[in-house]
């Protein structure tokens, strides 16, 4: 999807699979209030739960972070801090010692037998 077909921000920009969590710590970073509601859905797509909703502007009109003056300001910080979070960050190293260390050894054959227990064959009815 292209911002002229309704995208809100460009891919380059954009974070990859934003969760709630996420988006929650990066505006309490950026000193921004923010309320998670876990419970709503999007009518499209009712699978992806949750929603936030945040506050950019405090009662006197003023700016609670100058960085951020609107919406498009926060959701394109946003895609800048998280694929920093410490969340993403110990994924990322996870998958780093873990690939390396399953390849080197017999643990990764020793993987692959235990998933094939069973006949494998096909069910008859």
């Amino acid at each position: 999807m292209t911002i002229a077909e309704g995208r809100r921000i460009a891919v380059t920009k954009a974070a990859e699979d934003p969760k709630i969590q996420e988006m929650v710590d990066s505006c309490t970073y950026l000193k921004i209030p923010v309320h998670a509601e876990l419970d709503k859905a999007y009518s499209r797509d009712f699978f992806q739960r949750g929603r936030i909703r945040v506050q950019i502007k405090k009662p006197d009109n003023t700016l609670h972070n100058p960085d951020i003056p609107n919406k498009m300001a926060l959701m394109l910080k946003l895609g800048e801090l998280i694929p920093k979070h410490v969340g993403r960050t110990k994924k990322d190293k996870d998958k780093e010692g873990g690939g390396g260390g399953g390849g080197a050894g017999g643990s990764h054959g020793g993987a692959g037998g235990a998933e094939k227990k069973g006949k494998g064959g096909k069910k008859r009815r």
